[in-house]
């Protein structure tokens, strides 16, 4: 009995055995191999977006439209550093005809060339001298890369903002720091550019000696100030080496101001009243009012010239508009930014004359009698004083030592 159910068990589990083998799922079939999805192809990381620095400018007085020293500034940074115009209230782009056209044929050929750059112009009206440090400040508070200050009514405002704010950059145009006794000194975060303007003023006084038909010329300055002095002192040596008697009998006026047209009008009718046939003026937006009044004046039938300034101002009269001295800080607020813009924007002092490009005079389109050799000899008295041949007085004192030779 025993081993008859040993012999039982043994058939129930070879049963189970063959049961369990038979249930064993045959092997699923092999998938077809998978075809290879295409990749996309990587694309190349962009490359980091080009930083914008925010220059702002505070204008002086007479502001925007002067045709003069505050358009100078704004052609500087809103044409040629950042590449836009300002229309409507707004800024739009300009046209690189349009940025060419603002460029004077002296720095056609400028190198490295004048282009656009990452700069965002910010800029902010002054309409009273009290505006000025405030207006400095609030540029610094909107976190501005550089500061400018056009202008050498600026220089204290510019020089308090800078104290207070020493991680700033500044640019101080047409005037150095100066001190409580008024001697020139340096603070290492402002830049300062100054211009010999005598040297300019006196290649156009050179060619309004040559011009002159009743041997009788005028200038109109705006402020009774050092740096207007210059400009009549270099323009009165000029007339003096072409036309010593029209320099002895030259009749100069100040406006007392750099923003009334109405004054600069007055003044340059008084003079072409007293026989001036050329008259130069160095007055801000009141030099509109002379360009005005000699405007009339050829209109009325009398042969009258006006010389602008700072910038070339022929549009705005180009039946009168002899010429302009060319102060080009348009030049140095573009290269400023330019610099800002490569990392190599720098505090210190510069002036800048003829020979740096700093000053000059703009194309004469006007014709007149003897033209040609009237410019030969204007560029002649360029290159003496390139050469430091002729040294130009810039005040009235060196002005009575200068000694007039043709």
């Amino acid at each position: 009995m025993t081993q008859t159910l040993r012999l039982s068990a043994l058939a129930l589990v070879a049963l189970l055995g063959a049961c369990k083998k038979e249930e064993t799922p045959a092997p699923a079939p092999a998938a077809p191999p998978a075809q290879q999805q295409p990749q996309a192809e990587a694309k190349p990381p962009e490359p980091p977006k080009a930083k914008t620095f925010k220059v702002g400018l505070v204008v002086d007085l007479g502001g925007r439209g002067d045709h003069s020293f505050n358009d100078a500034a704004l052609r500087g940074l809103e044409t040629w550093a950042a590449g836009k115009k300002y229309e409507g209230g707004q800024y739009v782009a300009a046209t690189p005809e349009e940025i060419k056209q603002s460029i004077t044929s002296d720095l056609a050929s400028l190198q490295p060339p004048i282009t656009a750059l990452p700069i965002e112009p910010q800029v902010i009206q002054s309409k009273s001298p009290e505006d000025y440090e405030p207006n400095l400040q609030l540029l610094v508070d909107q976190g501005v890369d550089l500061t400018i200050g056009n202008g050498f009514l600026l220089e204290p405002a510019v020089e308090t903002v800078a104290k207070a704010n020493p991680k700033a950059k500044f640019l101080l145009v047409d005037s150095v720091l100066l001190d409580p006794d008024f001697k020139p000194y340096s603070l290492p975060n402002v830049r300062t550019i100054t211009f010999k303007e005598h040297e300019g003023s006196f290649l156009v006084g050179a060619l309004a000696g040559l011009v002159s038909k009743t041997g009788k010329v005028g200038f109109v300055g705006g402020m009774e100030v050092p740096i207007i002095k210059k400009f009549e002192a270099g323009y009165r040596a000029g007339v003096k080496t072409t036309n010593p008697k029209a320099e002895a009998t030259m009749m100069a006026v100040y406006t007392g101001s750099f923003n009334n047209v109405a004054a600069g009008k007055q003044a340059a009718q008084d003079l072409i009243k007293k026989g001036a046939d050329v008259i130069f003026q160095a007055a801000g937006a009141d030099g509109l009012g002379v360009i005005q009044a000699v405007k009339e004046a050829k209109a009325a039938g009398k042969k009258v010239y006006v010389i602008g300034v700072d910038s070339d101002q022929s549009h705005v009269a180009p039946e009168v508009v002899l010429t302009s001295m060319l102060k080009h800080l348009d030049l140095a607020i573009y290269t400023a930014s330019r610099d800002l813009a490569e990392g190599k924007f720098a505090a210190g002092d510069e002036t800048l004359g003829l020979k740096e490009g700093g000053v000059g005079y703009a194309d004469v389109r006007l014709d007149f009698p003897g033209k040609a050799e009237a410019l030969q000899k204007v560029e002649a008295l360029r290159q003496r004083i390139n050469s430091g041949e002729i040294k130009v007085p810039a005040s009235k004192e060196e002005l009575s030592a200068f000694k007039a030779t043709p």
